[in-house]
């Protein structure tokens, strides 16, 4: 059973309202709670047992929500930039919420898997190198993998400027002048894929994360679309 907590508190967070904003509305009767108009900003509730509505439309209740995103290049994967998009102006406004960020950045350019929440204590556990949940990318490099740069990876390679990584999985799928790879890490240090691949000469034309864990990314969203994860799905990702 959920704790109860204050009205506004509750409204403000499942409707991604400031808190200032909630209040107004409690106070002007646009919000009901089991169908009667309250006005009282500092009732307490408990959201599980209460049926909660603003303006007539009815408020879900979720603690916590988890979203997988299918990243599209050219947007920044994080919560808020004045100056360019980012993931987050992509979340519909069913979902908006305040408190909801990217667990885990992907660079600009870069597609694939995001998980968006605003449970810090799962994405702490899923992005933390302790953990070892690997993260696993495709990728299409400018040049051929040399065996010893595999080895080199699965030791613990580093970047140009001596930085070490924790050891990862380096694996061709194609080979060519142009091979495509799966690249596995568990950590996730500024542009590490690119950076690692730049050590041992090789360049990174273009990169898509398909997997968190054992959680793998659903091809049926189109880039810049997104679901809510199941509880399987969660589980998936420390399984």
């Amino acid at each position: 059973m959920a704790k109860s907590e204050r009205l506004d508190k509750l409204i403000a967070h499942q409707c991604a309202l400031p808190r200032s904003e909630a209040v107004r509305a409690i106070r002007r009767g646009r919000v009901a709670v089991d169908g009667k108009t309250c006005r009282l900003p500092d009732s307490k509730w408990d959201p599980e047992t209460v049926a909660l509505s603003l303006d007539g439309a009815a408020i879900g209740y979720k603690k916590f929500l988890y979203l997988m995103l299918n990243k599209p290049a050219g947007l920044l994967c994080v919560s808020r930039d004045p100056k360019a998009p980012t993931v987050m102006d992509l979340v519909p406004p069913e979902w908006s919420r305040r408190g909801l960020f990217p667990a885990g950045r992907l660079d600009k350019d870069t597609h694939g898997l995001v998980i968006l929440t605003d449970d810090g204590d799962f994405a702490h556990r899923m992005l933390s190198p302790k953990k070892a949940v690997y993260k696993h990318y495709r990728a299409i490099l400018d040049a051929p993998v040399d065996p010893a740069v595999c080895e080199a990876f699965a030791a613990g390679t580093a970047f140009e400027d001596g930085t070490p990584c924790l050891p990862a999985e380096l694996t061709v799928l194609e080979a060519g002048e142009t091979p495509l790879v799966d690249i596995a890490v568990c950590e996730g240090k500024y542009h590490q894929v690119k950076r690692m691949c730049g050590a041992h000469g090789l360049g990174v034309n273009w990169l898509k994360r398909i997997s968190i864990g054992g959680l793998t990314l659903d091809e049926s969203l189109e880039e810049g679309e997104m679901r809510e994860l199941t509880e399987a799905e969660k589980a998936a990702i420390f399984g």
